[in-house]
This record gives structure tokens, sequence and C-alpha cells, in this order.
């Protein structure tokens, strides 16, 4: 049973409200994938030490501007979780995050290595319109000088988010577009609008704003083992769950 502010909650009403939500299944499967978790870090001797734990409270506590011991535990009470619960999820991360170290550090080099080009980046501004007509015509405008991509990002584009922000898509991988996409934008002139391009989200026109080599950076490398273990943890409880219904 849960306290939550005055009023109780049972574990059973908590169970069945993630059923109705369609979250119960994603809850038992983190709760598996920790399972796994636990089990390959004992096996290959990995610890973490109450030091490790202590220096990412407090980073977590700078992020959340709780500088006094007070205002964390009011923090840890509103989130109806005791200072040992919060250090054992932190337990948790962290042996996590050195379980995938250990495991993809060195694959990640090796991949990276063998998919150079796919890590080539670009920063992208685009405009994604609803018909092929309306495309065109403002192809021409823009060509024309008579209104500015950016002014038709903000005021034609079919997501609001991208009309906020004047077309802005951000920094993306080559391996985030189609083969067909991504040869037509890597093969594009930086800052020349080009288009329209038909997918199944609708019209777009595109702007390459910068080229950005292949790197390895420290970003690029975590981004590698994230995935590298994501798609390990699903192979592992994968084996686990056909391995006991066998």
């Amino acid at each position: 049973m849960k306290d939550f502010s005055g009023s109780s909650v049972e574990v059973n009403e908590i169970v069945d409200f993630l059923k109705k939500d369609l979250q119960l299944k994603e809850v038992c499967q983190k709760i598996l994938y920790q399972r796994v978790i636990n089990q390959a870090a004992q096996e290959k001797s990995l610890t973490v030490t109450p030091e490790e734990i202590q220096a990412e409270a407090n980073k977590l506590r700078y992020a959340k501007r709780l500088e006094k011991a007070a205002d964390t535990l009011a923090w840890l009470g509103d989130q109806m979780i005791s200072a040992e619960d919060w250090e054992a999820g932190i337990c948790d991360r962290l042996i996590a995050k050195k379980l995938a170290e250990s495991l993809f550090a060195k694959e990640a080099e090796k991949f990276f290595a063998q998919n150079k080009l796919n890590f080539d980046q670009i920063l992208l501004y685009q405009i994604i319109l609803p018909d092929e007509r309306l495309a065109q015509e403002l192809f021409y405008q823009i060509e024309e000088r008579e209104i500015s991509f950016y002014e038709a990002a903000h005021l034609y584009d079919i997501d609001e988010r991208r009309r906020h922000q004047c077309g802005y898509e951000g920094k993306l991988y080559r391996w985030s577009f189609k083969p067909d996409i991504s040869a037509i934008i890597f093969s594009a002139k930086r800052k020349e609008v080009f288009g329209p391009i038909s997918t199944d989200q609708g019209y777009h026109l595109f702007i390459v704003e910068e080229f950005i080599p292949a790197q390895l950076t420290p970003q690029t490398h975590q981004e590698i083992v994230d995935r590298m273990f994501k798609e390990w943890l699903a192979s592992e409880l994968n084996y686990m769950l056909h391995s006991t219904t066998a």
C-alpha cells in the first residue's frame, strides 16, 4: 500500500491501472531487463561504489537545484520514495552503464569504423507541405526571393514545432533517412533550397545549413553503445523467456 496525499493506494490498484493504461507490459519488461543486467554484472564482477553513487546523486541534486539536504528529502517525499530507494535506482543505472561499456565499448569503435559513411551528419532545415502544387509554388517563390525559406516554413509547414522553429529539423545522421532520400540530401549544395521531394509525410523542401563529416565523438560513441546494449538486452530477455517456457 502507498500513501498519496493522505489517501491510500493499494498495490493491486496500481497493477490494475497499469493494465488499463497499457503500461503493464513495459514495466514488467523493464523489471526483467534489470534482472538480466544484474546477473550479467555479477558474472563480470562489476560493482558500484558508495562514492560513485554519491557523485551521481550530487549531479542529480544540482540538476534539480536541490541545494540543501532538507530540499532533497522534501523532493524524495514528494516522489513517494526513500533515500534508500533513490540510491538503489542510481545504483541500477550506474551498473547498467558499466555493463554496457564493458560489453560494447570496443565493439562501438569497430562498428563506427565499418559504417563511418552512415555517421556523416547535416544541420537540416525543411518544410513539409500537404500538396505538391503548394510545395512547387513555394519553391519558386523562395528561388525568386519573394519569400525566405524560413518565413515560408513559419507560415506553411504542417508541423507546429517546425513552424515555431522556422523549419529547423536538427542535426541528423545519414542513416536517419531512407537511402534514396539521403542520396539526394547529401549531394545537395549547402544553403540552397531543393525539392519538392515526395514521401508518405508530404512534400518536402530542404536546405542543408552545414555538412558535418563523421567523427567518433563521445556522444556518438555513447549512442552506438546504447543502441547495441538495447539490442543485446532484447536478445537476452527473449532467450530467457524461451528458456523458461521450453
